[in-house]
């Protein structure tokens, strides 16, 4: 569960009567879009229902029944969020629009380049920046992925960007292979590998392209420096490294 300063109030009215639950507001939307698929319980505040949750009033059973025909907490939480509103205060939205502005600010880091400056990641000061210059506000009841097109659509008057992966190519000397290999291949998606007959190893791996400084700092921390990166631009580029 989570508490109770986490949660908002979803709220139903029918059959002259209210409910109310109190449920975390990402897990209410998705809950809303019919695409919710993990555990209620750990998305809930109470596994209960109310008349009035700021109080801890309870509706009277005869009323739970006869709207959702049980009074069994856990199917009508769903239900009173479903059909129902999502309530939250002026701090509330203002604490969910910061935190997926923040979202969506390092999502745009970790995939966007400057296509000017030969694909150089764009850091997230920079495109927090660039956001303050438009127009464009975080809605805090949207998904994060949902507002992406919209925001890079703000932002390229105001700097050069694009989303884009880039594949990298890392040489590991073989004192380092074989732990600095493992947390390679885990980096991104892992084109094609090689074993040199010196114990050496050769990865070439696809990630977004603003984890390109990240790539860099992870190799050299697991080569103790003396790794090798080279950014592969085609099949040549591989069959030479």
């Amino acid at each position: 569960m989570i508490s109770l300063d986490e949660a908002v109030t979803a709220r139903l009215e029918s059959h002259g009567a209210r409910f109310e639950v109190l449920v975390d507001p990402d897990a209410a939307l998705t809950i809303k879009r019919g695409e919710f698929e993990g555990d209620l319980e750990d998305v809930i505040a109470a596994e209960d229902v109310f008349e009035n949750a700021s109080r801890g009033d309870r509706p009277a059973e005869s009323d739970v029944e006869e709207v959702f025909g049980t009074t069994e907490p856990l199917e009508i939480i769903p239900e009173v969020i479903q059909e129902g509103e999502i309530q939250i205060t002026a701090e509330q939205r203002r604490e969910m629009q910061e935190q997926k502005r923040r979202q969506l600010i390092n999502t745009i880091a970790r995939n966007a380049i400057n296509p000017q400056m030969d694909g150089a990641p764009h850091p997230p000061d920079r495109i927090e920046s660039a956001l303050e210059e438009t127009d464009f506000r975080i809605d805090p009841m949207e998904p994060v992925e949902s507002q992406i097109d919209e925001a890079l659509d703000a932002l390229r008057p105001v700097i050069p960007i694009r989303f884009e992966e880039v594949t990298m190519a890392a040489q590991i000397p073989a004192e380092h292979a074989g732990s600095a290999q493992a947390q390679i291949r885990q980096f991104g998606d892992l084109v094609r590998e090689e074993w040199q007959n010196d114990g050496s190893w050769i990865g070439v791996v696809e990630f977004p392209a603003g984890l390109q400084n990240d790539f860099y700092e992870l190799v050299s921390e697991q080569s103790g420096g003396e790794g090798e990166t080279k950014k592969v631009r085609d099949e040549e580029d591989i069959r030479t490294r």
